[in-house]
């Protein structure tokens, strides 16, 4: 057995991504990251059927609550066991997770789908960040919001998404009316996992306000959601209202139940729940106003402090204290990147191009890189929408979907390819000039997450914002960032701020924007503007009714269609 590398003491960031879970270890003093370990999640998403078999309509998306328990048991001993570390120097875990993500649960926590009456019902189980099938509540919701002048509607940039709590809670009662009733509590992941781990259930301030309508200390009222549906009206008392927790607070101790199933000391500090998103910041030491970080995996998302309240049109919210304290943090998203890449290169690269990059000793992604990348600015003649999963910002449409124009028989893959980089790069500037039109401006791009390691992407980013882009010093940024609010709730720092100075990591000013290149992409980008606001803000509504019909044929007819 290999012996402690360190006596210092330690802390546990554990990461809840979309298809795994990372546990992280961390030294408290200066922020090394000693050991690390994941877990993938062994239902994944489910997004065609039930582990049962049955099927799921399109736009579902729903995971297995007992595969975040496996991350538990098995990444947090690993990644202690991988940093040599003696578990007797551990002072506190931390835990951030996708959002929004809903755990519909009984009384005591058990998640719905466990039990075995409801194995085969779809609203027992978790409905994650992207399951977008209540677009119908979101726009009731949306549209009855405007009739009342609800104030709380401004804080979301006019419209609350159909990923959000009450839209998701509305849809289970209104389509399995018996499984509402049966829930007890409607939990974010973030918050769940908490639960498990310190056997208190709370609400973190972050998923509240940014997820669950929660502004200035009260929700929607009672009469706003009789009016939606009269069944609804105690959907907050009944279902999701719980005692607050401020970020970096200790919610409790670890209990011998979660000690036993992690390999930790029993009692030590738990901290609140929050979002991988907005826990990155402090990760980056982006905590000062004007500092955007832009978390880039399989979707985008974007959180930002300023130093004053405005309203941002499609913003996903702001909230005070959302990111760290004495600051409004704001958040927009784009709901499809990685995705997307991975989408095309699944489903759309040729066998031809597989062949090659085969026989150049490269992956897919890397060869077709390494060819975009000798490519002029639009050389390759194509525009791309980077709508395949929705736009979150700052459209807030989740019907719509993705589009590549000028195509032609001398269109190659990797032309494509390069395209819809480009796209998700303008959907960012999107969003950035959304916030400096509002007042709140944009002065520095930090970028986290896995696809930083493409250089072509980060230089992209850079010219089309026209900002210094500086990169997180970490390739596990949401687990470090965990990690700092667990040292905060451990009282290793008095707040996230001074942590952060200390245990966080920040590649300043990495791609400087080249003059010529922002130039060309301005011109591209008054392009991507004109099919943004013609297929997205109503002049042609093909996105729409392309997405009723496909729903109108998969419900007819499930199982010839999906043969």
């Amino acid at each position: 057995m290999s012996q402690p590398v360190s006596t210092d003491r330690v802390v546990i960031g554990v990461d809840f991504g979309t298809l795994s879970g990372r546990a992280l270890v961390v030294r408290v003093s200066d922020g090394a990251e000693l050991g690390t370990a994941s877990h993938d999640y062994p239902h994944a998403v489910l997004d065609r059927e039930l582990p049962d078999g049955t099927p799921l309509a399109p736009e579902w998306a729903l995971q297995v609550a007992a595969d975040y328990v496996d991350v538990l048991r098995v990444a947090v001993p690993a990644a202690l066991a991988q940093a040599g570390v003696d578990p007797s120097a551990v002072v506190g875990i931390a835990t951030d997770f996708t959002a929004c993500t809903m755990v519909p649960t009984t009384a005591d926590g058990t998640p719905l789908s466990e039990l075995p009456r409801l194995a085969g019902e779809p609203h027992a189980y978790v409905k994650l960040w992207r399951h977008h099938a209540a677009q119908g509540q979101a726009d009731r919701l949306n549209e009855l919001a405007r009739k009342r002048s609800e104030v709380w509607l401004a804080r979301y940039g006019g419209l609350i998404s159909s990923e959000w709590e009450f839209a998701k809670g509305l849809q289970m009662l209104e389509e399995a009316p018996e499984v509402y009733a049966e829930m007890a509590h409607f939990v974010e992941a973030a918050d769940w996992i908490v639960w498990q781990l310190c056997g208190t259930l709370t609400r973190n301030a972050c998923t509240a306000g940014y997820k669950g309508i929660y502004q200035d200390g009260t929700y929607p009222s009672r009469d706003f959601l009789a009016e939606l549906n009269p069944a609804f009206a105690d959907f907050v008392a009944d279902k999701i209202d719980r005692p607050m927790a401020r970020l970096g607070d200790r919610v409790g101790s670890l209990t011998a139940e979660a000690a036993a199933l992690t390999g930790l000391p029993e009692g030590i500090a738990v901290a609140t729940g929050n979002v991988d998103a907005h826990v990155t910041a402090p990760a980056a030491r982006a905590v000062e106003a004007g500092q955007m970080v832009a978390i880039m995996g399989t979707s985008t998302c974007h959180v930002m402090n300023g130093d004053v309240l405005r309203e941002v049109p499609g913003m996903c919210g702001v909230v005070e204290g959302g990111i760290t304290q004495g600051l409004w943090g704001y958040e927009a998203g784009q709901s499809g990147v990685g995705d997307i890449f991975g989408w095309y290169l699944t489903h759309q690269v040729p066998a031809a191009t597989r062949e090659a990059a085969a026989a150049a000793g490269l992956g897919v992604h890397e060869y077709l890189t390494e060819l975009a990348a000798r490519q002029a600015v639009g050389e390759h003649g194509l525009v791309a929408l980077d709508w395949h999963s929705g736009n979150r910002s700052v459209l807030v449409d989740h019907d719509l979907s993705g589009v590549v124009v000028g195509l032609t028989l001398a269109t190659r893959p990797e032309d494509v390819y390069r395209a819809l980089l480009e796209a998700t790069a303008f959907g960012t500037r999107a969003i950035i000039e959304a916030f400096d039109g509002a007042g709140v401006p944009v002065k520095e791009l930090v970028v986290a997450g896995g696809l930083l390691k493409n250089a072509l992407l980060m230089q992209i980013y850079a010219d089309v914002t026209n900002l210094p882009l500086s990169t997180i010093g970490s390739t596990q940024g949401p687990a470090l960032g965990s990690a700092i609010h667990a040292a905060v709730a451990a009282g290793e720092y008095p707040d996230v701020h001074a942590a952060a100075e200390v245990m966080g990591r920040l590649d300043r000013g990495r791609y400087v924007p080249i003059p010529a290149n922002v130039l060309a992409y301005d011109a591209l980008y008054d392009e991507y503007r004109t099919l943004h606001d013609y297929f997205g803000r109503g002049a042609n509504e093909v996105m729409h009714r392309l997405k009723a019909r496909r729903r109108q044929v998969r419900a007819q007819a499930p199982a010839e269609v999906d043969a």
